[in-house]
């Protein structure tokens, strides 16, 4: 009789924790689409990337024990998961969001992580921020292990899509990766110089919309 009530006690638990993670999604996604109400053009997307984009993402990180990564635009978190689930500690981690309420949520769901309220348009002055990979007296460029953007870039005018790139292979270490998400057809920033590659995953069919990940490396 215990042994029939223990597994009752297990399959509610389970159910809970199923609709907890289901009130969770629909949550980030209203929170989603009231962010893209009020900008459009900021936010993007109306709903967060789904999970197997988020580790697609992710995959092409190889976590060190000295790692420096930065996400731009992490959102609700759904990609900073992923990248936690890789491998990354939060040491490893800086996250830019440009929303309040974003940041705030962030802090909330992955305790201890720095996130740096700021424009991932002008990165390296964020990064100076405190709790930032450039806030010390000594960092200088070349000093990021990787990028991981979910900026929606196709809203912004190519030169400045051009301009974050430019930035961030400043920042990068040679052949780290810039990676960036999108649901466009083409790549979301042309090639800056015949030294930069671009490699383009297959479609990710589960997300909604498909998108693809497309990885920008540049050698020194």
């Amino acid at each position: 009789m215990l042994k029939r009530s223990g597994g009752r006690a297990e399959a509610l638990k389970e159910k809970l924790n199923k609709a907890n993670l289901v009130r969770t999604k629909v949550l980030d996604e209203v929170k989603f689409i009231r962010s893209w109400a009020q900008n459009p053009l900021r936010t993007g997307a109306v709903a967060p990337s789904g999970p197997d984009l988020a580790a697609k993402m992710a995959s092409f990180l190889t976590p060190r024990p000295h790692s420096r990564v930065v996400e731009l635009g992490p959102g609700t978190g759904v990609v900073t998961k992923a990248l936690l689930d890789r491998g990354l500690a939060h040491q490893h981690l800086n996250l830019i969001e440009y929303s309040p309420e974003f940041c705030e949520l962030l802090s909330l769901r992955y305790p201890g992580l720095p996130v740096l309220q700021g424009d991932a348009y002008a990165l390296a002055e964020t990064l100076k921020a405190p709790g930032g990979f450039l806030s010390g007296a000594g960092e200088k460029d070349h000093s990021l292990d990787g990028i991981v953007s979910s900026l929606p870039l196709l809203t912004r005018p190519e030169p400045v899509r051009r301009a974050l790139l430019e930035d961030a292979f400043r920042l990068l270490k040679p052949g780290a990766p810039f990676i960036q998400f999108s649901y466009g057809l083409v790549a979301p920033v042309k090639p800056v110089s015949r030294a930069v590659s671009i490699y383009s995953s297959e479609w990710v069919w589960k997300n909604l919309p498909p998108a693809r990940v497309w990885v920008y490396r540049k050698g020194h």
